[in-house]
């Protein structure tokens, strides 16, 4: 039996050869339902494209290239994930790449060097601004995630960082709540993050009338559960005495939530702690955190659209964001 064909697919969905063409390539208009019987098709027939013939006639590899700072860090691998996924449904595949916030890894990656062959690059840059990408030789199409990049010529997809730090501590003054602590102030290094998040939280506290206080505000070194720990451990030795605490980060949160139950400190009871980017292992932490759940398979949606859109579309590309209340805010009237 010969390999099965755009037809064989076609014939057994009932639609033109053109329409399972369009699902393949990512080409062309079709709604989600059909898509949908098409890819299956796809799988019950066996069909396989042939890579080299495909490249030749449009074009395009059907690769992409994704680079993000850190792997370990689960909010960015379960947006590869996301990404991964909404690609395969486009029968593209995706090459994952860790930059490990290093400028040379980043220049490398954006100038293509190492991603022979991809129809364009998606990167969460840490260490390169918007001068250094601009100054890139490659053509290879480019699209930045992320805060650390100011006014680029690229298309840009993030959150709107400072809006959801608002809505974060506006929720935490809605519970009655007034000495919030904010973990993860970052005086240096390149992470924009915390500076809008700060700026969030600065703001849903004056709107509110209530003075930001500065010894409540602990800076970081880096966005994980040991920073976490290790704030909670200031919060605790220099008897802080907060009512919440907001964490820019759901890593540094569950390290934080673990030094105050090791303490005896009872959380929402004693202090309430509220997270930001929504992650697995915040929604099965004891309590389950509340956290700023951004919105990321829009962004991982957005971010591919953008990279095959004809003309380019440059400039920042804002997708939405919720707050997932969970036990760990859980109010002391409740």
């Amino acid at each position: 039996m010969g390999r099965p064909t755009l037809k064989d697919v076609a014939d057994r969905v009932g639609v033109s050869a053109k329409t399972v063409s369009n699902v393949v390539n990512g080409t062309g208009w079709v709604t989600a339902e059909l898509r949908e019987r098409v890819q299956l098709a796809l799988v019950e027939v066996g069909y396989r494209p042939n890579a080299a013939a495909r490249q030749l006639r449009s074009g395009r590899s059907g690769m992409i290239a994704l680079a993000v700072p850190e792997l370990s860090q689960p909010y960015f691998a379960e947006l590869a994930a996301e990404l991964v996924r909404e690609a395969q449904g486009r029968t593209i595949t995706v090459l994952v790449n860790q930059t490990d916030g290093l400028a040379d890894v980043e220049r490398k990656i954006s100038e293509g060097i190492g991603a022979t062959a991809v129809d364009g690059i998606i990167m969460s840059p840490l260490a390169l601004g918007a001068k250094e990408l601009e100054g890139r030789h490659d053509s290879t199409p480019l699209v930045l995630l992320g805060e650390h990049i100011g006014d680029s010529a690229f298309p840009h997809v993030t959150v709107d960082n400072t809006a959801a730090a608002k809505a974060a501590t506006e929720h935490l003054i809605g519970l009655g709540c007034r000495r919030i602590v904010a973990v993860g102030a970052q005086q240096h290094g390149p992470n924009e993050t915390a500076v809008l998040r700060l700026a969030g939280y600065r703001a849903a506290l004056e709107e509110a009338g209530i003075d930001v206080d500065e010894s409540l505000i602990l800076p970081v070194d880096g966005f994980h559960r040991e920073d976490g720990a290790r704030a909670a451990r200031t919060i605790l030795s220099e008897d802080l005495r907060p009512d919440a605490v907001f964490a820019f980060n759901d890593l540094l949160a569950l390290g934080a939530m673990h030094v105050l139950a090791t303490a005896g400190v009872k959380v929402p009871d004693d202090v309430a702690v509220m997270g930001f980017d929504d992650i697995e292992e915040g929604r099965y932490a004891t309590p389950a955190l509340s956290s700023v759940s951004p919105h990321t398979g829009e962004l991982v949606t957005k971010a591919i659209d953008l990279l095959f859109a004809q003309p380019a579309e440059p400039g920042m590309h804002t997708v939405g964001f919720s707050i997932a209340h969970r036990a760990s805010t859980k109010g002391p009237a409740q």
